[in-house]
C-alpha cells in the first residue's frame, strides 16, 4: 500500500483473478489461532500477529519481524496483510479532513476520508473516518456521485475494515488514534450486512481493533430487512438513516430505494432499532435548494419523527456534475432548523468538509474513472429536472 501524495492513483482493467488470499483482517482470532496452530506453530503467535495487526497497523509481513521466517512466509502466502494496493490521499481544511481514494486488488475504486476535530471547550479531540461499505452504488440517489458510479461489487469484511487501519496507521505516526468511524462511504451498508456487521464487530472488539461500540455509525437509505437484522443483534452502534424527504413523491425521486421501503415503514423499523438498543437513530437530510427545503418539508419532516427518538442532521448538498440542483443556502438551511427546533425536534446543522477536493460520497473516484459524455450529462439534467418537478407539483400545486 503506498500513500502518493498528489499524484494521481493507477487504474486497470478490474482482474477478479487478481490476488485471490483473504485478507487478514477479516479472520476472526478463533480462526487465526486455528490455522497458526495448524501450521506447527505455538498459540501465542496468533496473540503476536493479531498485535502486528491490530495495535501496529501493520500492512505487509516483512513488518512482523519478531515471527519466525517460516511463519512470515506462510502468513505472507495464506494472506494478504492489507486489502488496499494503493491509496491516493488528499488534505482540505488545513489539514483537518483527508480524503483517500484506495485501489482495491482487482482495479476497483473505493473511497475513505478522515474528518480531524480539535479539543474545544466541552469535546475532546477527535478523529472520526468514514469509510465505504461497496465499490459504487445500487441505489442511484440523484444527488450523489456514487449513483453515478453505478453498483459494483459488495467489499469483503478485511477490505472495509482495511480503510479504518490506513488511517489508524496514519494517525499513529502523530501520536493520534481513530475516535470515531462511519459506514457512510461509498455503497449501501445493509445490502452487504454480512460483511458490514462482521467489519463493525471487529471495530469494536477488544482483541482486535478496540474501538468503542458508540463510536461507530451505520447508515442506511431504508434497507428494512438490514434493519431488523440490526435490531435483532441489538449493537449499542448508532442508527443513520439517509431521509432527505418525508413526502414520499419526492422521496421517491431523492431516495429511489423508497419505493421498495415506504419512508413510513423505514422509520418504523428504525424506532424499533432504537427501542431495542436505547439510542436515538440519526436521520440524515441533504438540503437542496428549492426541493426539498421549504417549510412544508420541514413540517413533514416534523410530523413524520414526532415523538420518536430521533436526531436530524441538516447537511448542505455537494454539486454533482450530472445534476441542476444546488445546495440550499445558509438562511433556508437556518430557517428550516428553527422549524424543526420548533416542533421539538433535535437537529443539527453540520458543514460540508473538503469541498476542494471532492470529499462528497464517490466523487473522488468518479473524477479518476472518467466523466461522462456530456450528452450523458444533459440528458441525466433534463431527466432530474423532469422527475422533480413532477415530484414537486404531485403535493405542491
Amino acid at each position: 500500500m503506498s500513500d502518493r501524495g498528489a499524484l494521481p492513483i493507477s487504474t486497470r482493467v478490474p482482474d477478479h483473478g487478481a490476488d485471490a488470499r483473504p485478507g487478514l483482517s477479516g479472520i476472526p482470532p478463533a480462526e487465526l489461532a486455528a490455522w497458526v496452530e495448524s501450521s506447527g506453530e505455538a498459540a501465542y503467535r496468533a496473540r503476536q500477529v493479531g498485535d502486528f495487526l491490530w495495535r501496529r497497523h501493520a500492512v505487509d509481513v516483512s513488518e512482523m519481524r519478531t515471527l519466525p521466517a517460516a511463519l512470515r512466509a506462510a502468513l505472507g502466502e495464506a494472506f494478504s496483510v492489507s486489502k488496499l494496493v494503493e491509496t491516493l490521499v488528499r488534505p482540505a481544511d488545513g489539514g483537518l479532513t483527508e480524503k483517500a481514494l484506495h485501489r482495491l486488488a482487482d482495479g476497483r475504486l473505493i473511497e475513505s476520508v478522515l474528518m480531524r476535530y480539535p479539543r474545544r471547550p466541552g469535546r475532546r479531540e477527535r478523529a472520526t473516518v468514514c469509510i465505504s461499505s461497496q465499490a459504487g452504488c445500487a441505489v442511484g440517489c440523484p444527488f450523489c456521485a456514487s449513483g453515478e458510479l453505478g453498483f459494483e461489487r459488495d467489499l469483503d469484511t478485511a477490505e472495509i475494515v482495511d480503510q479504518v487501519r490506513f488511517w489508524a496507521r496514519r494517525l499513529a505516526a502523530a501520536g493520534r488514534h481513530v475516535t470515531n468511524v462511519v459506514f457512510m462511504g461509498m455503497g449501501e451498508p445493509l445490502l452487504n450486512a454480512d460483511a458490514v456487521v462482521a467489519a463493525a464487530d471487529a471495530l469494536v472488539d477488544p482483541v482486535r481493533f478496540g474501538l468503542g461500540a458508540r463510536h461507530v455509525a451505520i447508515s442506511t437509505s431504508g434497507v428494512i430487512p438490514g434493519i431488523d437484522r440490526l435490531t435483532a443483534l441489538h449493537p449499542p452502534w448508532t442508527l443513520a438513516v439517509s431521509l432527505h424527504a418525508a413526502r414520499p413523491a419526492l422521496r421517491d425521486v431523492l431516495v429511489p430505494l423508497n419505493r421498495r421501503y415506504p419512508v413510513v415503514a423505514v422509520v418504523e423499523a428504525a424506532s424499533a432499532y432504537a427501542a431495542a438498543t436505547g439510542r436515538r437513530v440519526s436521520y440524515e437530510y441533504v438540503m437542496i435548494n428549492g426541493i426539498n427545503d421549504t417549510s412544508a418539508d420541514a413540517a413533514a419532516v416534523a410530523g413524520l419523527l414526532h415523538g420518536r427518538l430521533a436526531h436530524v442532521n441538516l447537511i448542505p448538498m455537494n454539486p454533482v456534475a450530472h445534476t441542476p440542483w444546488r445546495p440550499s443556502s445558509t438562511q433556508r438551511i437556518e430557517a428550516f432548523a428553527a422549524e424543526l427546533h420548533g416542533a421539538g425536534i433535535p437537529v443539527t446543522v453540520r458543514r460540508n468538509r473538503g469541498d476542494e477536493i471532492g470529499a462528497a460520497c464517490g466523487q473522488l473516484a468518479a473524477e479518476h474513472t472518467g466523466d461522462p459524455a456530456p450528452a450523458v450529462v444533459r440528458l441525466r439534467r433534463e431527466r432530474l429536472e423532469r422527475v422533480g418537478a413532477a415530484a414537486l407539483g404531485a403535493e405542491r400545486v
